[in-house]
This record gives structure tokens, C-alpha cells and sequence, in this order.
């Protein structure tokens, strides 16, 4: 008889986005006539820029025609955006072979694969609060999971915690949920500590074009021994609006090994068995995105989320409640006043002046007290929001 994987009971319900979108459907059929700002959900509002449109359109066109028309592509990724990739790091001074770049379906869901290259009974360390995703997949693969619990007096950005090895590490920077930076110190000092335990950082870079501090690195492999411990996964959804489109990179250092093992050639071997590629079409998008136009054009739209950023947190600046992120990430993560719950400001926020964010104890039970405000919505509902925010609260 089949047996299930039984490690799928121990997850906790995924009631989080369920219960706002409950929360805010139970809202909206009460009083419909009024309009939600929903800064909770961190996708994008803003288009794919004209440099991409004009490559994918290009790529549909060489699909009609025999002398143009590509069937599969290579598993790993085509071999030209894996070396425009690989440039783009050069010019942050980052050497990498075309072979230690990887293209993926997007970073949540290589997040998920790459954990095929570690054994069961490998142990897990995240960081919270978290990207939900990083605990529940070694939940579902059945690993012991370490928590270390971030604080604000740390900026939600700690050093290692001897008493608190593992296996796999995970580092978010910057973070989702709580738009902290891990500093090029901090950051050396889980990569030395990676290497002495013989750990491997899964480092998530899904957010590292918002950083405007030039002393932040963009890459872990802007840290001297970073390519004997670490994986870079990252992500064109928040970069350049593929949320829609999906497409992601990582980078496997063919220095990383363990137990004799290459990491990079048992992840060659792992996507050549488990996957035909990613699109052709989305690829030729994705490659415009590195181009000098393209890089101009996505700095562009960012800039737009940062100002929705600015305008956030010169709202709360304004009214004196303290916060994170904002400045180098697309997250504004506060204190809720007056003592209450996430999802007693949650609901003070819906009820009172129709703004929705997004609850920090669905992010770990440290992120209780803590609210997510995403600065990826339109702009004129953000400044409205702000300015209700403000209003609000200065009562």
C-alpha cells in the first residue's frame, strides 16, 4: 500500500494569505462601494519595460518561422543569458563561469528544488522572521530546522550564533519580511562560519537591485571565501516585473564542494533529469533585462517603488513609529503601536481606513507585533495610504 509523505502533517496550515483574503472578501461584500489599498501582497504593479516586450516579441516571431524556430533549450539555460548573466557580475567585480550560472523558473521555486542536493538527514537554519517557503520545504523533506530569532536591535540582521550550527543556511538579503541588510561584515562572518562548520549558505538575492548603500553587497560573492560555501539564488520577478513571466538564476561555484562531491555537477546532473528548461521566449526577455537599455529601463520602475518606499516611511517618520527596511529593500516592516497583535493592527487598519498589510507573525512567531507593508503597489494608492496611515495614528 502506499505510504505518503507523512512530513506534509507536520506543516501548519497555510492560513496566512487565506485569512487576509478572507478578511478583505468578508470587507469588501459589507462595504463595496469603498475602495482597499492593498499594500500586503508583494507583487508588482508596473509593466514589463519596452526592451523586454520588444525581445519577447522578437522570440515569438523566430517560433513562426522553420530557420528560426527552437525547440528545446538547454536544461541549465541557454548558454546566452547564462553568459549575460555572468557578465552582469563582472562589472560588480564578480568572476563567474557561463557553466556556474543556472536559469530557473524563478526563485521560489528553486528554493524548493535545490534542496535535492542535501541529504534528509541534513539540518536547516533559518533565520526568522522568514520566508514562510524556508521552513516549510525542509518540513516537507522531513529535516531538523534551528530557528534563530532576529531582533530589532540588530537591525533583524544577526551575526552567527555559535550554539546554533546546522547544515543549511539560509540568508535573505534583503529580507522579506523585514527590509534589513545583512552589512559586508556581517556577511563575512557567516560565510567563515559556514566554512569552518562545513554548512552551505543558500543565500536568497531576490531583492538586492532595490540597494542603494554602496557599501551593501549585492552578492555574497562580494565575500572573500563565499564560493567554497555558498549558493546565490535570485530572482527577475521584483528586479524586473517577471512575476507574471517567471524566471530566476543561481549561481553554483564549481569550488563548492562537499564530501569530494561538486555541487555544480550534481546540480547539472539534478536539472538534466528533473527538467527541459525554461522557455526559449522567456529567456530572449529575460537577456534584454542585462542589456545597458534594459538596465536603464528596469532602474526605471524601481525607482517608482522606492519613492512608494520614501513616501511610507516619511509617513511613519512623521508620526514617530519605529520601523525597518524601506531605504535599501521594498519592505517596510514596524512596530505596531499601542502594544497590539499583528492581526489586531491588521484589522484596525482594514476597518478604520481601508488599508491592508500583511500580518508579521505569519512570518515566525518573533514577527508577532510586527506589520509588512509591500512598496511594489501603484503610487497614488500608496501616497493615499500614507496619508490615512498618518492620519490614523496620530491620534
Amino acid at each position: 500500500m502506499l505510504k505518503p509523505n507523512m512530513n506534509y502533517s507536520n506543516l501548519k496550515d497555510s492560513y496566512l494569505f487565506y485569512n487576509i483574503d478572507k478578511k478583505i472578501s468578508a470587507y469588501s461584500k459589507m462595504y463595496s462601494f469603498k475602495h482597499i489599498y492593498k499594500l500586503g501582497i508583494g507583487d508588482v504593479s508596473l509593466p514589463l519595460c519596452s526592451a523586454v516586450i520588444s525581445a519577447l516579441h522578437g522570440a515569438v516571431d523566430e517560433m513562426a518561422e522553420k530557420e528560426t524556430f527552437h525547440g528545446y533549450v538547454d536544461e541549465c539555460g541557454a548558454p546566452f543569458l547564462r553568459k549575460a548573466i555572468a557578465e552582469h557580475y563582472l562589472k560588480r567585480g564578480i568572476e563567474l563561469e557561463r557553466e556556474e550560472v543556472f536559469v530557473s523558473s524563478g526563485a521560489s521555486d528553486e528554493l524548493g528544488d535545490i534542496l535535492d542536493l542535501f541529504d534528509k538527514a541534513n539540518s536547516a537554519l533559518v533565520i526568522e522572521p522568514a520566508y514562510p517557503a524556508y521552513v516549510d520545504a525542509n518540513i516537507i523533506a522531513g529535516r531538523k530546522i534551528f530557528r534563530l530569532q532576529s531582533s530589532q536591535n540588530e537591525g533583524f540582521a544577526p551575526y552567527p550564533d555559535k550554539s546554533k550550527t546546522a547544515d543549511i543556511i539560509y540568508i535573505c538579503s534583503p529580507n522579506n519580511p523585514t527590509g534589513a541588510v545583512f552589512t559586508r561584515d556581517k556577511l563575512k562572518s557567516w560565510v567563515d562560519f559556514a566554512n569552518k562548520n562545513g554548512s552551505v549558505i543558500l543565500f536568497d538575492a531576490a531583492y538586492e537591485a532595490f540597494i542603494e548603500d554602496e557599501d551593501i553587497p549585492h552578492s555574497i560573492f562580494e565575500i572573500d571565501g563565499a564560493k567554497t560555501c555558498a549558493i546565490e539564488i535570485c530572482s527577475l520577478s521584483k528586479t524586473a516585473g517577471f512575476t507574471g513571466t517567471r524566471l530566476g538564476y543561481t549561481v553554483i561555484p564549481k569550488a563548492l564542494l562537499r564530501n569530494g562531491m561538486s555541487l555544480n555537477e550534481m546540480w547539472v546532473r539534478n536539472r538534466t533529469t528533473k527538467t527541459n528548461g525554461v522557455s526559449y521566449i522567456i529567456q530572449k526577455g529575460a537577456a534584454a533585462v542585462f542589456t545597458d537599455e534594459g538596465q536603464r529601463q528596469i532602474k526605471e520602475n524601481i525607482n517608482v517603488y522606492k519613492s512608494n518606499a520614501a513616501v511610507l516611511t516619511g509617513a511613519l517618520d512623521e508620526i514617530g513609529i519605529s520601523y525597518c527596511g524601506g531605504k535599501n529593500a521594498p519592505y517596510v516592516w514596524l512596530k505596531c503601536p499601542d502594544g497590539m497583535s499583528s492581526w489586531e493592527f491588521f484589522d484596525y487598519l482594514l476597518e478604520n481606513i481601508q488599508v491592508v498589510g500583511t500580518p508579521g507573525v505569519g512570518f515566525g512567531d518573533n514577527g508577532e507585533g510586527y506589520f509588512r507593508f509591500t512598496t511594489f503597489g501603484d503610487s497614488e494608492d500608496t501616497r493615499i495610504a500614507a496619508e490615512r496611515i498618518k492620519e490614523l495614528l496620530r491620534r
